[in-house]
């Protein structure tokens, strides 16, 4: 059963999941917002912030392995699941609810209020 959405939220179809190879990441523009979409090797997908709060590096197109993925302009790390910075004073990445539908679309949730 799918879950109604709060109030302000609104539900993005990026198109089918092969859309993005195993271990890497995509950036997505959803209206003014630019959203960093990771699939992992084992298919797992994240969703954050497109870039790096600390110089803005483009983090789909770092490394990803361990849900983790690290910056590709300064090396530093973030857990994908939270956006919580591993050993580095980064602050925090903003993370989506994402997940894939039936037929293997990529649905990323994001609150446009």
């Amino acid at each position: 059963m799918k879950a109604p959405l709060s109030p302000g939220a609104v539900c993005y179809n990026l198109g089918h999941i092969s859309r993005i190879p195993r271990g890497e990441g995509r950036t997505y523009r959803l209206r003014d917002r630019l959203i960093a979409v990771f699939r992992s090797r084992n298919d797992e997908l994240f969703a954050t912030q497109a870039d790096c709060p600390h110089r803005g590096g483009p983090l789909a197109d770092g490394i990803i392995g361990d849900g983790k993925v690290i910056c590709p302009l300064h090396a530093f790390k973030f857990d994908l699941r939270t956006g919580a910075p591993l050993g580095n004073t980064c602050p925090k990445l903003h993370t989506y609810p994402v997940r894939l539908d039936a037929k293997g679309d990529i649905l990323v949730t994001v609150d446009d209020s």
